[in-house]
């Protein structure tokens, strides 16, 4: 097996325990809310529950990037002990994190010019984002080298599909992240919005319908209408503090595709600072993003 590890930052909303089982290192974002700033992993003193009473209670948190000194903190060791790097990284559309984790191994290489550091702008957010790391876990396990590993995350990134829905737009639009046309036909009421990530990686609102139920039902349509062999594919469920729903939808997947793997978490702090409270995303490989 190629001499390489995969890393990534913390918006993929993984669990802790996988990052663990896969001894994937992982570099924080942070987030900042009622005057205290605090890492977006487990590190943190506010659990994902608290962080989600608070916003309900109306309080905004603000977010930070990543920065090169952050990266070059978490992947120079790594890099010390001969590892080659493959860094799957948050959305450039989305976050200047990308762009700060490629300063980092640009300075590296020239530190260490024996050793390859590859990062990856995934154009993905959330559990879409993790989901394409697994699958380049998958590759490794398979035999990848770095090299193709990289070329085919490159290639499949933007078959990664993110559809999902807020109980609000006001959270993205405050974040600046839809415009306020937007916000307000989210806000009419009874309308719930549906959402993707575009193949720019970024935020894009597709769709209104009424009511919840509706909203939910619209992600196994999307599923249905561009997944690639969905019986054969694990997908990746995220949610901000609504867990029975993001059951709902998943066993709504199950029964459809006759899918047998998934793995549903919270949308991490960083990104639930935009989505806000009862956000849930639905992530699979399909034909295009749309």
């Amino acid at each position: 097996m190629s001499n390489y590890i995969i890393c990534t930052d913390s918006t993929c909303d993984l669990p802790e325990s996988y990052y663990k089982e896969h001894e994937i290192p992982v570099v924080s974002l942070s987030y900042t809310i009622r005057g205290e700033t605090y890492p977006d992993n487990s590190t943190s003193k506010i659990n994902k529950k608290e962080f989600y009473d608070m916003l309900r209670a109306g309080d905004m948190s603000s977010t930070s990037q990543i920065n090169a000194e952050d990266f070059i903190a978490i992947i120079e060791p790594l890099v010390k002990q001969g590892n080659d790097i493959l860094f799957i990284a948050f959305s450039s559309a989305l976050s200047g994190s990308y762009q700060s984790c490629q300063i980092g191994a640009d300075e590296l290489s020239e530190k260490y010019p024996q050793r390859k550091i590859i990062v990856i702008d995934s154009l993905c957010a959330s559990m879409g984002e993790g989901l394409l790391l697994n699958y380049a876990l998958q590759n490794q396990k398979s035999g990848m080298s770095l090299d193709e590993n990289a070329k085919w995350v490159e290639e499949n990134k933007l078959k990664l599909c993110h559809w999902f829905t807020v109980d609000s737009l006001n959270h993205l639009h405050r974040m600046g992240r839809v415009s306020k046309a937007s916000a307000v036909l989210g806000g009419l009421i009874g309308i719930k919005p549906v959402l993707n990530v575009s193949d720019e990686g970024k935020l894009i609102f597709k769709a209104k319908v009424r009511g919840r139920p509706a909203a939910i039902k619209m992600l196994v349509e999307k599923m249905a209408q561009y997944a690639v062999n969905p019986k054969q594919q694990t997908i990746f469920i995220s949610h901000g503090d609504c867990l029975d729903e993001a059951k709902l939808l998943a066993k709504m997947v199950r029964n459809k595709f006759g899918i047998k793997q998934d793995m549903i978490h919270y949308v991490g702090a960083v990104i639930g600072s935009h989505s806000g409270p009862g956000t849930l995303a639905l992530f699979f490989i399909g034909t295009e993003r749309a």
